[in-house]
């Protein structure tokens, strides 16, 4: 499975993103602390090197994130030439109130009147670029929902203290070339239930708590998780909840939603869906696809 985009208001934003970055001294990329390197979009990345402008990397939704993961994100990144990288909760006022000190601290040559900080919000859709937003200056000012790309438009505000922020809409890239990342980004909901089967997204969220946090599965559902697969725990999930449909079948589909929503809103516990080591273990097995010429190739030389 390969997901494949490029929406045209995406494009659009890109486009203005890339101007915005000429004047910008700082980029905050709000990432999903369950999914970090997935829910990273590598155009930000190509943008915010090309104009050598510093990163603060905020790993928000930290409190529903494995902790220790977390902490190996946090090392991971620290350790990347001009990135800084805190985990927190963008709905914790207290959380958010570190932010503007943290942007000082990396860049100190701005800040004043004459030369304020200016600072760019970037992630991808639905991972609380919003909420930091509104958080930040204290008042209402982007939209906030649980869906992927509520942001729009382009904004630039004044917090105060001689920092300008630019907000900027939810951008996904051209193609998520990884297809497990495409399945962790809708299990965290960066991408539209309709871009995906939720139970397919389920049942590939259930594969991993198996291997990782069984634990968290027998308390939430009691379920005997010995010898289980994905598919059992969702049919486990629909047993335990009394989800059928007429007839008597177990109904796969709402208990997949439910099994999603619970480990959205943390009921399932703290998880983390990728770590450093297993994101290092993804890369070195990967083998991308051929392409269309690379068959031709081979058919030509078998012919």
């Amino acid at each position: 499975m390969s997901i494949q985009w490029f929406p045209g208001h995406m494009n659009a934003a890109r486009k203005r993103a890339a101007e915005a970055m000429e004047k910008t001294d700082l980029v905050i990329e709000v990432l999903d602390a369950r999914v970090p390197q997935a829910s990273r979009n590598p155009m930000i990345e190509e943008l915010r090197t090309f104009r050598q402008r510093p990163c603060l990397k905020i790993l928000n939704k930290a409190d529903l994130a494995d902790p220790v993961a977390t902490k190996l994100w946090i090392d991971f990144y620290n350790a990347q030439k001009n990135v800084h990288a805190v985990a927190l909760s963008c709905k914790k006022p207290a959380d958010v109130a570190k932010v503007p000190g943290l942007a000082m601290k990396i860049a100190p040559h701005r800040g004043t009147a004459l030369k304020p900080l200016r600072i760019m919000i970037m992630g991808i859709p639905n991972v609380g670029k919003s909420t930091l937003m509104n958080a930040l200056l204290k008042k209402r000012v982007a939209q906030v929902g649980d869906e992927p790309a509520v942001t729009k438009t382009q904004q630039r505000l004044y917090l105060g203290n001689n920092i300008v922020l630019t907000d900027t809409p939810g951008m996904m890239w051209p193609k998520i070339e990884h297809p497990t990342d495409g399945l962790m980004l809708a299990a965290s909901h960066a991408i539209g239930s309709n871009a995906l089967i939720e139970e397919e997204v389920a049942t590939f969220l259930a594969d991993i708590l198996l291997q990782r946090y069984p634990q968290l599965l027998a308390a939430r559902y009691a379920l005997k998780t010995d010898g289980m697969d994905g598919v059992a725990v969702v049919e486990g999930v629909a047993q335990k909840r009394a989800f059928r449909i007429k007839g008597g079948d177990f109904d796969l589909e709402k208990a997949a939603h439910t099994f999603l929503q619970d480990y959205r809103s943390g009921a399932l516990g703290r998880i983390s869906l990728e770590t450093p080591e297993s994101r290092a273990a993804l890369l070195a097995s990967y083998q991308p696809p051929e392409s269309l010429s690379d068959v031709q190739a081979d058919d030509a030389e078998e012919g």
